[in-house]
């Protein structure tokens, strides 16, 4: 049996199909045509922008309600449409089955082209500015009403001067960001 998988995954490795498809990185062409593709039909199927950081808050509602709590009275769940989304459900929401499939797509992207590794940890440095630096993105995303996804990519192509104010920023941003990352954490 082992020998039959073994030779079934040596044929495919050596696709051409499979090469060009799931071991070699699309161009930049692909990627931004895709990108395009996908985000008018999302609009077209939800009649709303993609967006990514959004679903994470009633993830957490979610949670926080696993464990006894109740978000009926935060601002943020007030809204009719809130309610309704935590009460249909995590499989039942739309957002949270897209992250899911980009968090599953990333990862068998990642097997595909065979890049997966674990990594060392070499200090407490880096976990500290990995920690640190996830958190401060998360902030931001929230503070900003959305990512790169949402607050960039859907606002510029609807054409919204925030998502060129944002793309501004977020370059700032990475720019100090990486100063700071080599002064202290390299």
């Amino acid at each position: 049996m082992s020998e039959a998988v073994n030779e079934f995954w040596l044929k495919i490795s050596s696709n051409r199909f499979y090469k060009k498809l799931l071991k070699e990185p699309l161009t930049y062409v692909t990627g931004a045509v895709l990108l395009a593709v996908f985000a008018t039909a999302h609009l077209a199927v939800f009649s709303k922008g993609w967006g990514v950081t959004g679903t994470f808050a009633d993830w957490g509602a979610w949670l926080y309600q696993l464990v006894g709590g109740n978000v009926d009275n935060w601002s943020y769940f007030s809204s009719e449409k809130s309610q309704e989304t935590l009460s249909s459900g995590f499989l039942n929401d739309g957002g949270s089955i897209r992250n899911l499939g980009i968090i599953v797509g990333a990862l068998l992207a990642t097997l595909f082209a065979s890049e997966f590794k674990l990594k060392k940890i070499k200090s407490k440095k880096q976990v500290a500015a990995a920690v640190l630096g996830g958190l401060l993105m998360g902030y931001g995303a929230r503070l900003a009403n959305g990512c790169n996804i949402g607050a960039l990519f859907t606002a510029i192509a609807s054409l919204s001067l925030s998502g060129w104010i944002f793309g501004l920023f977020l370059f700032v941003g990475a720019y100090i960001g990486s100063k700071l990352l080599a002064k202290f954490f390299m």
